[in-house]
């Protein structure tokens, strides 16, 4: 299997280029070279560190961009028809001018019903009772409050993928 085929693809679903950014960098940690500056710098006036067990290596995720609901919902789409399903959608509630988050989902469900969705924003125009209403598997429906913490955004990702 690939690296690219081994991760987990996750689909964001923002107007806001910087969310994108911020789920990238949480969700795939630049990787360390073998030494890093701080190490050679560490090596040069302490000599070599003793040998210790490598670190476990977090999964990682290869995450996709859509800046409007429909953009999002057209490469949900394809990934079904292209045999590469999303395993998560981060998706805002608000993106204007185009649909909101609970617009997109209602299209998105019609086209992957048993995708998990993680619902994004710091406001929203609809209560979480009333989505849960409407959608009301909470196996494949969470919430996530922005600001958010980049510990709780990778736990999510990885407890839902």
């Amino acid at each position: 299997m690939s690296q690219c085929a081994s991760k987990k693809r996750v689909l964001v679903i923002d107007d806001s280029e910087a969310i994108h950014t911020d789920f990238r960098r949480i969700l795939n940690p630049e990787q360390r070279r073998a030494q890093d500056d701080l190490d050679m710098l560490e090596e040069a006036l302490f000599g070599p560190a003793p040998a210790r067990a490598p670190a476990p290596v977090d999964p990682e995720f290869e995450v996709d961009s859509a800046f409007q609901g429909q953009e999002g919902v057209a490469k949900v789409r394809d990934a079904l028809v292209t045999g590469r399903p999303y395993a998560l959608v981060f998706l805002d509630y608000r993106m204007p001018p185009g649909w909101n988050g609970a617009e997109t989902l209602r299209r998105m469900r019609s086209v992957a019903p048993e995708l998990r969705v993680v619902l994004c924003s710091a406001y929203s125009d609809y209560s979480w009772a009333e989505l849960l209403q409407e959608f009301s598997d909470l196996q494949l429906l969470k919430e996530l409050r922005k600001p958010f913490n980049g510990q709780e955004v990778r736990q999510l990702a990885l407890t839902l993928t």
